[in-house]
C-alpha cells in the first residue's frame, strides 16, 4: 500500500529494481576460500581443502569463462593443492611400515 506514509519511493527493491540479496556474494566467497585454502596448509587440509575449492567455484560463478576474481581462482588453486597434499598424507601415514 502506497498510503499511510509508506510510499514506495524510499523503497527500491520493493519494485524489483534490485537483485535478489539471498546468501553471500562472489567476493566474499572468495574470500574466504582464500583463508580456508591458506589455513588448511596448517591444519585439517583434507576438510579446510574441498571447502576452499567449494568457495572459490561459487565465487567464479560456477564457470571457467570469462573474468575470474583473483581471490576465488587463487582458493581454488591452493585447495586443490591442499587437498591433495592432504590425501597424500594420509596415504603415506596408512603404510604398511608404520606400526602403532
Amino acid at each position: 500500500m502506497a498510503g499511510f506514509g509508506h510510499g514506495t519511493r524510499r523503497y527500491p527493491r520493493s519494485r524489483g529494481r534490485m537483485g535478489s540479496r539471498t546468501g553471500p556474494d562472489s567476493a566474499t566467497l572468495g574470500i574466504v576460500g582464500l583463508v580456508c585454502a591458506v589455513a588448511g596448509f596448517f591444519t585439517l587440509g583434507i576438510v579446510l581443502g574441498p571447502v576452499a575449492i567449494a568457495c572459490g567455484w561459487l565465487a567464479m560463478g560456477r564457470t571457467w569463462s570469462g573474468p575470474r576474481p583473483i581471490p576465488a581462482l587463487v582458493a581454488v588453486v591452493l585447495g586443490a593443492i591442499d587437498t591433495l597434499l592432504a590425501i597424500i598424507w594420509l596415504a603415506g601415514a596408512a603404510g604398511p611400515g608404520n606400526v602403532w
